[in-house]
Parts: structure tokens; C-alpha cells; sequence
């Protein structure tokens, strides 16, 4: 068994925060880099080179690529071999949060009494923790800033089976219609379908971190993932919804079995400051 040290864990956590917060990845700004030579609007391609701008910047400077440096979403798939020492993996990754906001000079954004007094807890926790036990005799942490403005843009519709394929689509149209300027496109379009309520959401919201742009290994999931897409940029939001073609970079679909009597649908919609980072002890 793989023993590790929660210390080790905390020090990872406060590096990812801050790597997440000024270094967009590669797959991501190559993405803004074909969407603007794609674009024909000529506001949207001005725009997106602005965003790559600001990116190359953020990188160069260390300086956060958003001014909203997001509420902290970990994944943490934890190898069933794995021995935590020294504490609590949970309050390891937490105090990881509150080190890297603080040394990053990131923006505090989480307010406690969240429907009466909200006040902000000055260190950016509690962050939100998703674990997950898997095989072997490693720890994977990815560490995902969620931008405010994205986040509220998030839908959820507990569907009957009789809307069939179109129902789903009509009502993952209307998320991103409505949505419009407010997460800030060329958004990353994250889908969950099936399973429960909270299962569909924590599916879609997973899906953005995979490989931007990879299509589902499941070909008719893929398929979808492409008549989405498509459709999407038809709808002629554009570049911070100045108009245009690229209102969205890629969409990824996850499913999960469901009961008969349901047909969960969960949008999570990503800005295009697509911000994660893992490392694996």
C-alpha cells in the first residue's frame, strides 16, 4: 500500500490553484487560435484575438486570466491502495486552496450564509471536493476554478422518456439561446445525460475535463457531440455575444444509465477561460 503524506497533498493543491488560474492550456488556446481564423464576423475575430492576447499575458505575468478566479472545484480519484497519512485528505485539499489563493493573489469569491448575510470567507473555501475510489496506488487531483458567471448558466431538466433524442437537443438549444453573452463565449458546452439529478450534473460538469474537443468513445454519443456543435454555432451568439460563428469550441457528452421513468438532462456550460490542472502523487 501507498502511503502519502496529506502535507503533500496541500502543497499540490496550492500549486494547481495557481497553475489553473494563470496558464490556459495548450489544447484550449490552439482551439481560440482556430476559432479565430474560422470566425467571419469580423467583431468576433477581434475578440477572439484579444482573448488569446490576454492569455499569453496572464501565462507570461502570472497574473489570474480572469478576474473572477472561480469557485475551486477538486477531483480527487483516489487508487483504493492509497493510505493517507498524517490527516485528513479533505482538509489537506482545503488548506491547499486557502495557500494557493493566498500566495497567488487571487480573488476571494466564496460567501458563507448564502441567503442572508453572505460573508466572504477571505480565503476561497470551502472549496468544492467530488472523490472517487479507483484501482491502483495513486492519487489524481484536478484542481477547476469555475468562473461565477458560467456557473449560473448551468440547467438542469428532469425530462420524461416520450421527448426522445429531440427533446434532449431542444432543451440544450434553449440552455445556450438564453444563456447567451452571460458565460462569456466561445463557451465548452458540458452534457450529462442520465443516471439521477445529481449524478446527470456531476457528469456534465466532469466532461469538461476531458481533452478538449475528444469525441465520446461511444459512436453514437459522439454523433450527438458533432449535430450539437453545429448546431450551437447556428444559433449566431458569437464571441462574447458580439455575434458570429464560434459561440462554442467543442461539446462533450457523458451518459449514464437511467431508470425507466426518466431522462436527466444536465447542462454545464464552461467559459472559454476552460481553467483546470491535475498532477498525480
Amino acid at each position: 500500500m501507498k502511503e502519502i503524506q496529506v502535507q503533500e497533498i496541500t502543497e499540490m493543491v496550492a500549486r494547481l490553484s495557481k497553475e489553473a488560474n494563470f496558464d490556459l492550456g495548450q489544447n484550449e488556446l490552439a482551439a481560440l487560435r482556430r476559432a479565430a481564423q474560422a470566425e467571419i464576423s469580423t467583431v468576433g475575430k477581434t475578440v477572439l484575438k484579444q482573448i488569446i492576447s490576454n492569455a499569453e499575458i496572464a501565462s507570461r505575468d502570472r497574473i489570474p486570466l480572469c478576474q473572477d478566479t472561480g469557485y475551486t472545484v477538486v477531483f480527487c480519484e483516489v487508487g483504493q491502495e492509497v493510505h493517507i497519512a498524517g490527516g485528513s485528505l479533505l482538509e489537506a485539499v482545503q488548506e491547499g486552496v486557502r495557500r494557493g489563493y493566498r500566495e497567488g493573489y487571487l480573488r476571494k469569491s466564496i460567501v458563507q450564509h448564502p441567503f442572508s448575510k453572505r460573508e466572504n470567507t477571505g480565503d476561497n473555501t470551502p472549496a468544492v471536493i467530488h472523490t472517487e475510489i479507483v484501482p491502483g496506488d495513486s492519487l489524481m487531483i484536478t484542481v477547476c476554478p469555475k468562473g461565477g458567471g458560467s456557473e449560473n448558466m448551468s440547467r438542469l431538466a428532469m425530462l420524461t422518456p416520450s421527448v426522445g433524442l429531440e427533446g434532449v437537443k431542444s432543451f440544450i438549444l434553449k440552455a445556450v439561446d438564453e444563456a447567451g453573452s452571460n458565460p462569456c463565449p466561445p463557451i465548452i458546452l458540458g452534457i450529462g445525460i442520465g443516471g439521477t439529478a445529481e449524478k446527470a450534473m456531476f457528469i456534465a460538469k466532469k466532461s469538461l475535463l476531458r481533452e478538449l474537443g475528444q469525441p465520446n468513445p461511444d459512436p453514437e454519443t459522439a454523433e450527438l457531440e458533432r449535430d450539437l456543435l453545429q448546431k450551437v454555432n447556428a444559433l449566431g451568439i458569437g464571441p462574447q455575444g458580439m455575434g458570429g460563428t464560434q459561440t462554442c469550441l467543442a461539446v462533450h457528452v457523458e451518459t449514464y444509465a437511467s431508470h425507466i421513468a426518466m431522462l436527466p438532462v444536465a447542462v454545464n456550460i464552461q467559459c472559454h477561460s476552460a481553467r483546470h490542472k491535475a498532477a498525480v502523487l
